[in-house]
């Protein structure tokens, strides 16, 4: 086994007996193309349930030792160089996220058939010219995207009702020439993507796709131009009909029943498929309405990156941490603010353990002072001006809060602990307490306890920097962030759709106006933030492409 010193997030995580573990960037590629390929210290790493290496030119290849990390739910090998993926990859029985995209693979292996947990596939922007036949055992595929390749079809039994769950599939900028009619097995298909293609036709059999309520043929030279000209600038709906039309054409160009017994038989099937119709378009109107849409603002791409150094103490004291910025969040309206923290409370009541688990914080962001800082303080020495009180000591606040969970039990006459009581003595014992610092050196957040009064969120808040903190585990922050993210869009479609009065929140923010005339968007914008290690090397970026995938059917996550 090489040097471990040369990798110290792998000896880290080897102590730490830690579940994620990400290398990505310019120093870990030195060290592969130093090294010859990834340290194989990687593969003895049996706890760990995600693995991210991504944005390493040297990595050309993974080891079969890879088939050691059966607990592997997510594995991140994105925006490198590998040629090839080994078979054993097969036996990673628990895992749910493959992400192979932007890499110079020429083909898939076959062990990729047998991952049974598989819900997300991405080998997008590749050299593939065919896919394994048997994805079709893969029955719990929800994504699939093989988008930016040379693929020429689909395998004959991709189409097929096995694939009862897959929902999206983005096969665009490929070299497909036919759609099978086969495709209407695909009974939960949502989303389809063939723009940029040699597609000439589209299958009637497409408008038979029950939820089909996206899909993208621009880009291909079909032989119906009136089809063509809908494909480039009509609604998903108004294409199904036209195709729907088509089929219907088709059945009478058949010639007539033999006799009036088999006529009416037709006229029936005919009123039933009419009566499915109607009863998914409606559903598909409900679904419209509902949907729900967040933009991801990738932090290149942001005005002001807002990055978080964490300290390397806190990882024997609560060491997991992500944050985001979000944008478009309307607070000013009637009560929204109030749901907002009504909803959030809920959030630590129930997935968050009643903040054992985890526990979020927000921010103003016009209130921070950047460069922030993940740190650990003893308590003595970690003052802040709690949520409603004056500036004190960290130990002052827990003998404060103390008080009041025994008065409260008192009160309530239980023998058992209350939820406050809980939380509190997660930091029983120990020496160092966490805690979020700015460049003032002043502590905005103390997790699981406090945030800071001086950075709380407002009616006129406009910007809200979000974190999640855990001692148990990185995925537990992301579960937990990714469920905070789709209630507030949840909360800001329901704002925008009810108008209420805006106005002052009792702080001298102005007097009461009225709300807009026109309807707000409900659009929200999620903006990367990176937490980095004390050298600036990465240790994660929330969100990233595996994150809000899965929590909520009616949210388009727009990359």
């Amino acid at each position: 086994m090489d040097d471990m010193e040369k990798w110290p997030e792998i000896e880290k995580a080897a102590a730490g007996k830690r579940r994620e573990l990400v290398l990505q960037g310019p120093t870990v590629d030195k060290r592969i193309s130093s090294n010859g390929g990834l340290t194989s210290a990687i593969y003895s790493l049996p706890l760990l349930n995600y693995l991210e290496v991504s944005q390493c030119p040297s990595l050309t290849e993974i080891h079969e030792d890879i088939q050691h990390l059966t607990n592997l739910q997510s594995l991140i090998l994105c925006r490198n160089k590998l040629a090839s993926i080994p078979d054993v990859v097969g036996k990673l029985k628990s895992l749910k996220v493959l992400d192979l995209s932007v890499n110079n693979l020429r083909v898939l292996p076959e062990g990729i058939t047998q991952l049974r947990e598989l819900n997300t596939l991405n080998v997008s922007c590749n050299s593939l010219e065919v896919l394994p036949e048997g994805l079709s055992q893969c029955t719990k595929l929800s994504t699939i995207n093989i988008s930016k390749n040379h693929i020429t079809g689909f395998p004959a039994d991709f189409y097929s009702e096995r694939l009862d769950l897959l929902s999206t599939l983005v096969a665009s900028d490929n070299s497909f020439e036919q759609l099978s009619g086969d495709i209407h097995k695909l009974a939960a298909l949502k989303v389809l993507d063939l723009s940029n293609n040699k597609l000439s036709e589209i299958p009637t059999e497409l408008s038979d796709c029950p939820k089909l309520k996206e899909i993208n043929f621009k880009g291909n030279k079909l032989n119906d131009k009136r089809l063509e000209k809908m494909v480039n600038g009509c609604q998903t709906k108004s294409i199904l009909d036209y195709l729907r039309g088509k089929g219907k054409g088709r059945q009478g160009e058949d010639g007539g029943d033999a006799d009036s017994g088999r006529s009416a038989d037709k006229g029936k099937r005919q009123q039933q498929r009419k009566k499915k119709e109607k009863v998914a378009d409606e559903k598909d109107e409900v679904e419209e309405l509902n949907k729900m849409v967040v933009r991801v603002l990738h932090v290149s791409d942001a005005p002001t990156e807002l990055t978080v150094k964490v300290s390397a103490e806190v990882k024997d004291v609560r060491p997991y941490l992500v944050c985001c910025v979000v944008k478009g969040m309307n607070l000013r309206p009637g009560n929204a603010l109030k749901r907002f923290l009504v909803a959030q409370t809920k959030l630590h009541d129930d997935l968050c353990g009643k903040r054992t688990t985890a526990t979020i914080a927000t921010h103003d962001v016009q209130l921070l002072k950047p460069p922030l800082v993940y740190d650990v303080k003893p308590p003595t020495q970690l003052k802040i001006v709690p949520l409603g009180r004056k500036e004190m000591s960290a130990i002052e606040l827990i003998r404060h809060l103390q008080l009041e969970a025994d008065e409260l039990r008192k009160q309530k006459k239980r023998q058992n602990v209350t939820g406050l009581h809980k939380y509190l003595q997660i930091l029983q014992g120990k020496s160092l307490y966490p805690c979020l610092v700015d460049a003032e050196g002043h502590v905005i957040s103390f997790p699981p306890i406090t945030n800071s009064d001086k950075t709380k969120i407002r009616k006129t808040t406009k910007e809200l920097f979000l974190e999640v903190t855990s001692a148990t585990s990185l995925q537990t922050c992301k579960d937990i962030m990714d469920a905070l993210i789709v209630k507030m869009a949840e909360l800001n479609k329901f704002t925008a759709e009810h108008r209420e009065e805006a106005g002052s929140d009792g702080e001298g923010d102005g007097p009461q106006e009225p709300a807009a005339s026109h309807e707000a968007s409900s659009e929200l914008i999620v903006q990367q933030v990176r937490t980095v290690d004390q050298d600036g090397n990465l240790k994660v970026v929330y969100p990233s492409k595996t994150d809000l995938s899965k929590d909520a059917s009616n949210l388009t996550v727009i990359w």
